[in-house]
C-alpha cells in the first residue's frame, strides 16, 4: 500500500459508531422472524440478551396502587422491564418495527383541518370479533369461517387488513396479562423521537373498548413526563347523587422512566384525561422514547380505528442507524 493511500485511511472519515449498548440488529443472527402478509417486511424475534426467558420473570417489582383520587385506579410499575433491558429493548423495538407518520383531515365546525400526526406510530391486533388463524388468516371468533378482507363483505377490514401481533411485542403482551390479570388483543407502539414529539390531553374512552377498559402503558427511553388531570368533578349543588366521590381531584405528573408501566383500569379513562407534553430548551434532544399500549378492542369498529390512526395508508418507515433518523423504506 503506498503511503498516500495510508495517509488517506488514517485521516478519512470514520464509520459512525453505533451508541454504547445499541442493538446491531443490521450484523446480528436473529433467533427469527415473525411474518405476514400484511407486515411490510419480516419482524426479528427479541434478542437472546431480551429473550422470552427474561419477559417470563417479570415484572422487576411489583405495581403501586395509586387510587387516592376521585375515579383514579392505576398500578404503577418503576419499572416493570429493568433499566438496563429497557434499553436495549427500546433501540431492539425501533430499529426492528416498522413505522408511519399519519396524517389526514378532519372537520370541526364546518372547518376542515389537516393533521400530521406529531409523533411516529405502528399497530397490530385484531378486536374480539376475530382472530388469527395458524396461518396468519384472520378467522371469526366464535365460527373460524375465514373472514372476508376485501369488496362489500370485508367491512370493517376492508381498507386496513389487521396483522397479528409480532412475536418480539407479543411476548411482553403475555408477560403484561400474567401480571395483570387483564385480557389484551392490540399493541399500539409510538416513537416520540425528540422531545418536540407530543400527543396532547386526552383519554382512551372509545365505545369499542368497552365500559372500564384497561390499558397497559410501558414507557422505554428518554424519561418524560406523563400528565393527567380529571376531567370534572361534580358536587352535590350540581346534582351529583349522595355516595360520589366528593374529593377534589388534583393533577398528577408521572416522571416515567425506561421499563416502567402504568396499567390504568377502572373508571379511569372515562374520568381522566393524559398526555406526554413536549419538551424544550436542553432537554429537548433526549435521545427518544417508545410508548407501547396494550388494548382490548371489543368489536371490528376498534380496528378500523386503530388502524386508520395508527397506519393508515401512507409510507413505511424505519429506522436509519446510521443517520440516526426514521427514513422511508422501500422494498
Amino acid at each position: 500500500m503506498s503511503k498516500r493511500r495510508t495517509i488517506d485511511a488514517f485521516f478519512g472519515s470514520p464509520k459512525p459508531k453505533k451508541p454504547r449498548g445499541e442493538v446491531d440488529v443490521d450484523n446480528a443472527t436473529p433467533a427469527g422472524h415473525s411474518t405476514h402478509a400484511a407486515y411490510p417486511f419480516p419482524i426479528p424475534h427479541l434478542p437472546a440478551s431480551i429473550g422470552a426467558e427474561l419477559l417470563e420473570s417479570l415484572p422487576a417489582r411489583p405495581g403501586r396502587a395509586i387510587d387516592d383520587q376521585p375515579d383514579l385506579d392505576l398500578l404503577y410499575f418503576e419499572p416493570y422491564v429493568p433499566r438496563s433491558t429497557a434499553q436495549q429493548l427500546f433501540r431492539f423495538l425501533r430499529s426492528s418495527l416498522p413505522f408511519y407518520r399519519v396524517e389526514y383531515d378532519i372537520r370541526r365546525g364546518g372547518i376542515s383541518t389537516h393533521i400530521r400526526t406529531p409523533r411516529w406510530t405502528t399497530v397490530f391486533g385484531v378486536d374480539d370479533t376475530s382472530r388469527f388463524a395458524e396461518g396468519g388468516a384472520v378467522v371469526d371468533a366464535r365460527t373460524g369461517a375465514r373472514v372476508p378482507m376485501t369488496g362489500d363483505g370485508g367491512g370493517h377490514y376492508a381498507k386496513y387488513p389487521p396483522r397479528p401481533i409480532p412475536k418480539c411485542l407479543d411476548d411482553l403482551r403475555r408477560s403484561t396479562e400474567a401480571a395483570t390479570g387483564c385480557k389484551f388483543n392490540f399493541c399500539l407502539v409510538n416513537y416520540y423521537a425528540s422531545g418536540s414529539d407530543s400527543i396532547s390531553f386526552h383519554s382512551d374512552d372509545e365505545r369499542f373498548l368497552g365500559p372500564r377498559p384497561a390499558i397497559a402503558s410501558f414507557s422505554l427511553g428518554a424519561r418524560r413526563d406523563f400528565l393527567m388531570k380529571h376531567k370534572s368533578v361534580p358536587n352535590l349543588a350540581d346534582g351529583a347523587a349522595d355516595g360520589d366521590d366528593q374529593r377534589e381531584a388534583k393533577s398528577l405528573k408521572l416522571p416515567l422512566g425506561s421499563g416502567d408501566m402504568i396499567l390504568m383500569r377502572g373508571r379511569t379513562q372515562t374520568n381522566w384525561l393524559h398526555s406526554i407534553p413536549k419538551r424544550s430548551g436542553k432537554d429537548e434532544q433526549d435521545g427518544g422514547r417508545i410508548n407501547i399500549t396494550f388494548r382490548r378492542a371489543m368489536v371490528k369498529a376498534g380496528s378500523a380505528n386503530y388502524y386508520n390512526y395508527n397506519v393508515n395508508t401512507g409510507p413505511v418507515y424505519r429506522w436509519d442507524s446510521v443517520n440516526r433518523e426514521m427514513k422511508q423504506w422501500n422494498p
